[in-house]
């Protein structure tokens, strides 16, 4: 793939300098399917593609997230920064690139809203302090109650970094 896909970025009408971007593969990226990054002091961009994303969604699909990524390279050569602002968003239907890229993994956990009233529920893939730590200031991003972390495989529930680190230790190589 790190060879098609530059070929590939090569006919995309995008005025793109593309022999001046490096391309990585990422082998444990999980929610995006690819990166554009730019370095401010050497005005490298480089642009990591996700393995998994691209065995989901096969070649074709593909091909509208290098699109994505090449809308991002094309804003940092031309204007040194880039966003999803009105510019991006521009440039990504005039050459039929998607927004977002669609979920190719399953999230490992969830937080849920526990009023029993909000249906708010956020898909996460790796652990973080939202996680670890749900009582520490978090709240429901709908209705700013409390929300509890659910391990999808097993169903365990925590609202604590106590019951977080329990649930660890009780579920072992299953985490």
């Amino acid at each position: 793939m790190l060879e098609r896909a530059p070929e590939y970025a090569r006919t995309v009408d995008l005025d793109v300098d593309v022999p001046l971007i490096d391309w990585k593969l990422s082998e444990r990226a999980k929610r995006c399917a690819g990166c554009c990054e730019y370095n401010h002091l050497t005005e490298q961009i480089t642009i990591t593609l996700a393995w998994a994303a691209y065995e989901e969604y096969g070649w074709a699909e593909f091909t509208g997230t290098i699109r994505h990524e090449l809308v991002h390279a094309w804003e940092f050569q031309h204007f040194g920064e880039s966003t999803h602002g009105t510019r991006f968003l521009q440039k990504v239907r005039e050459i039929d690139a998607p927004r977002y890229c669609r979920p190719f993994t399953e999230a490992r956990l969830q937080l849920v809203c526990t009023n029993e009233d909000c249906d708010w529920h956020l898909d996460r893939h790796r652990v973080s302090k939202s996680v670890t730590h749900p009582d520490d200031g978090y709240r429901c991003g709908r209705c700013e109650s409390h929300y509890a972390v659910r391990h999808i495989d097993s169903g365990a529930c925590w609202q604590t970094n106590d019951e977080y680190e329990r649930v660890r230790e009780w579920l072992g190589k299953d985490w």
